[in-house]
């Protein structure tokens, strides 16, 4: 699964976009987007970070994040058989459909309130959790409809809380949110190639050392793990589809099987062979 690149594709008319399990554990991804995002992961005990907010979760957890509001992937550090679904919203959804539609008035209060962050438990999260989970098998309308329904259904439960007392309020103005969506872009776009620190800072703005100080400040990361990371997880796939380790290491942007296999054992505390012949015999 990529990086995602912060907005839905400008040439997409749909307000919605799912994410169908998308697997992040080994990324610290903490990212914002104009788009709101629901959550849904399940068979995972982690950290909730919205925000400012941060607790833990056991087993399952649904959460709806508002726009721009900072967040880390819930999948960050799991290594169980887990399960998530990510749904997007655009923020015009508002505009071009709710405000056409009286009987959806709804759902606004639902929008409004995800400027807080809200996580919902209960039979809420249970019956939510299971439509999300049959999304990508359903044709354009029928997804539409879906939807639709579900985010009527979260706009009349009772069984939530904020995850803020006010409001979040995104730190960031907008040249560095622009920054921080460049960087990512280049790094889903390029990481299969060469990509140097001194490229990444020169379109940004930055020095190297600026903008290496940056970086880490940002993600908790240096620039160089954090790509890492992300080809490890491209790796990942990759090896689970049944590329050998060879032709998966040059694949993902690694230069040598030597840094490849120590990147990958760093990352996932076992090699390339022995993660795919694991996974394989599960």
């Amino acid at each position: 699964m990529k990086i995602q690149l912060e907005t839905i594709a400008p040439n997409s008319k749909s307000p919605f976009r799912l994410l169908h399990d998308p697997k992040l554990n080994h990324l610290f991804y903490w990212h914002f987007h104009p788009e709101l995002e629901l959550v849904y992961i399940e068979g995972a005990n982690a950290k909730r970070h919205v925000g400012d907010h941060i607790s833990g979760f056991t087993n399952s957890d649904l959460v709806l994040i508002g726009s721009n509001i900072p967040h880390l992937n819930f999948d960050h550090g799991v290594t169980s058989n887990y399960r998530k679904e990510v749904l997007h919203i655009k923020p015009s959804f508002k505009e071009t459909v709710l405000e056409a539609l009286p009987e959806l008035k709804q759902i606004e209060r639902l929008l409004e309130l995800s400027k807080y962050g809200i996580a919902f438990h209960g039979e809420t999260k249970k019956e939510i959790g299971s439509i999300l989970k049959t999304l990508y098998q359903l044709e354009p309308f029928e997804f539409f409809m879906t939807v639709v329904t579900l985010l009527k259904k979260l706009s009349a439960s009772k069984e939530f809380e904020l995850l803020h007392k006010n409001p979040f309020v995104n730190r960031y103005n907008k040249k560095e949110q622009e920054r921080i969506r460049k960087i990512y872009a280049l790094v889903d776009e390029r990481y299969q190639g060469k990509i140097s620190v001194d490229e990444v800072a020169e379109i940004c703005n930055l020095t190297k050392e600026a903008f290496c100080r940056y970086f880490k400040k940002n993600t908790g990361s240096t620039f160089i793990s954090f790509l890492n990371q992300y080809r490890v997880s491209q790796s990942k796939r990759l090896l689970l589809m049944g590329h050998n380790v060879s032709e998966t290491c040059y694949e993902c942007g690694f230069e040598s099987l030597s840094y490849f296999n120590r990147s990958f054992k760093k990352v996932t505390g076992e090699n390339p062979s022995t993660f795919k012949k694991r996974m394989l015999r599960q």
